[in-house]
């Protein structure tokens, strides 16, 4: 039995050194960046021409739908109906009481 655990002992110890020696040559490897361009403190990979053209004309119609919109439509933002004249308010409706309750 004594011989068992000291053969299981000896295999991990080997298997412990032979990792410590193995550390450092995978340190040494080369980093893979799995194929894409790095673009790192440098300016990346020019997009195609259609790619621009396309993104050109895509935010030409986004802003064209916005203000036309905009012009057309402003009751989305200022409202549909007259902001009523404070000044005709009433007390009770601001919901002050009269000057001769105590």
């Amino acid at each position: 039995m004594l011989s068992s655990r000291a053969l299981l002992l000896g295999r991990m110890l080997q298997r412990t050194a032979a990792a410590r020696v193995a550390v450092p040559a995978i340190r040494q490897q080369t980093v893979r960046h799995g194929g894409h361009d790095v673009s790192y403190r440098m300016n990346g990979p020019k997009a195609d021409m259609l790619a621009r053209v396309g993104a050109q004309v895509a935010g030409g119609l986004m802003w064209w739908w916005v203000l036309w919109h905009l012009f057309h439509e402003y009751e989305h933002i200022t409202g549909e109906f007259e902001y009523p004249d404070p000044s005709q308010w009433t007390n009770a409706e601001l919901g002050i009481p009269a000057d001769d309750v105590e």
